[in-house]
């Protein structure tokens, strides 16, 4: 009877009638065929890289802006449509694109370019500058004009800026081929930490993006909810609160499309017939929160110990967690895991870096002759969160630990 009701499980769901007609339209990796409010940047774009399609060398170009700016769906929407015009005349143009907080490292990058020109490298073993040599040697056997754009161009300049180096160098070995590109970044300020040779020559052209305001947003949303949503299913409320929540997160238009998505699945879920504001303000919630828990599942260990332990002391029904106790119960739960224990200072610093990725709320406090202290609040969901933690298999021992914890002077 059981496997009966399992075989019927998605048959019953299937049942209900969806709300869309092309969800992906709502995904950050859906390049549209019209980008409002970017006409600016799609022409000064454009106006650089025409030089492809003359045969020559474009320059090397910065794009810069905060997250769902439109830097990559313009970059994207540039790129297609420049290998359209070469095939209509042509000319041999080949836009890659590569996103290097995926490709994270000068080798995989390399290795990557040269995959995209048939040839067959490992994706680790052989020495980089050998690598190098065999991406050279494959684009170079013929005339033709490549753009290589680096989504998130940061990330990798975190790990060394070499491979930037050798590529913006790389055309003074080529006989044929001609090589440019076009890097991406959230990070006005990453330039400073490159080699001021790199520096220069990466940045010949710099393209800023400003934020969109709730007003563009809400056009933004509208041209995708009639690609994605079937007639009538959307409350008037829901796209302006969409933009104005993504207004308030310095003018994030991705932000606002995983809103309108999300929105869209929750009411869905609950068999609704339309999307409404509550379904809206119930995807803010379930963003927010998912955002939070991704951020702790990438903290480092010694500060997954800290966290832990103001959560140990809000569970023993601390409500003014302060530094000196979460170091109390750091210190045991090191002892329990094996870890080396930090010292006051750093788990003081370690606290201070959590309120800044908004985990928690540290005040600071005087205690008149004792001194100042933190007094800490957690500002995720307590449950959510401790799930997150434990899955770190360093942290899954401490599931049932009981902290021992002294009546102490405030530190």
């Amino acid at each position: 009877m059981e496997n009966k009701s399992l075989d019927g499980l998605f048959e019953d769901l299937l049942q209900n009638e969806s709300l869309f007609k092309n969800k992906e339209v709502l995904r950050p990796s859906y390049t549209p065929a019209s980008l409002p409010h970017r006409t600016e940047q799609v022409n000064t774009l454009a106006t650089i890289l025409v030089s492809a399609l003359r045969g020559d060398t474009p320059s090397n170009i910065l794009i810069y802006g905060k997250t769902g700016t439109g830097k990559t769906a313009v970059a994207r929407y540039v790129g297609i449509e420049l290998e359209r015009k070469s095939d209509d005349i042509s000319i041999d143009c080949s836009v890659l694109y590569l996103n290097c907080e995926v490709i994270d490292t000068q080798y995989r990058l390399l290795a990557n370019l040269a995959k995209h020109f048939g040839e067959d490298i490992p994706m680790t073993g052989w020495p980089t500058d050998q690598v190098f040599t065999k991406f050279k040697e494959a684009i170079d056997s013929k005339k033709q004009v490549i753009i290589i754009i680096l989504d998130e161009i940061d990330k990798l300049v975190k790990k060394g800026d070499d491979v930037l180096y050798n590529l913006s160098r790389i055309n003074t070995d080529l006989k044929n081929a001609k090589v440019s590109m076009i890097g991406i970044s959230n990070d006005l300020k990453f330039t400073e930490f490159l080699d001021p040779r790199v520096k220069s020559s990466l940045g010949e052209e710099e393209i800023i993006f400003p934020p969109y305001d709730a007003e563009q947003i809400s056009d933004i949303l509208r041209q995708r909810a009639s690609i994605a949503y079937k007639e009538e299913v959307l409350d008037e409320m829901v796209i302006p609160l969409c933009s104005a929540f993504a207004a308030q997160e310095h003018g994030d238009a991705r932000r606002a499309l995983d809103l309108l998505r999300v929105a869209g699945e929750l009411a869905e879920r609950e068999n609704e017939t339309n999307v409404g504001e509550v379904h809206v303000r119930m995807a803010q919630e379930k963003i927010e929160i998912d955002r939070i828990v991704e951020v702790v599942r990438t903290l480092p260990t010694q500060s997954k110990l800290a966290l832990y332990s103001v959560m140990l002391l809000r569970n023993n029904g601390h409500r003014n967690v302060t530094t000196g106790e979460v170091y109390n119960v750091y210190r045991q739960l090191c002892v329990s895991v094996d870890m080396d224990i930090l010292t006051q200072r750093r788990v003081t610093d370690l606290i201070s870096e959590l309120d800044m990725l908004g985990i928690l709320n540290a005040v600071v406090v005087s205690k008149g002759r004792y001194g100042r202290t933190k007094e800490i609040v957690l500002s995720v969901p307590i449950e959510s969160t401790r799930r997150v933690l434990l899955e770190d298999y360093r942290l899954g021992m401490l599931a049932g630990f009981k902290p021992v914890i002294t009546a102490q002077m405030h530190l």
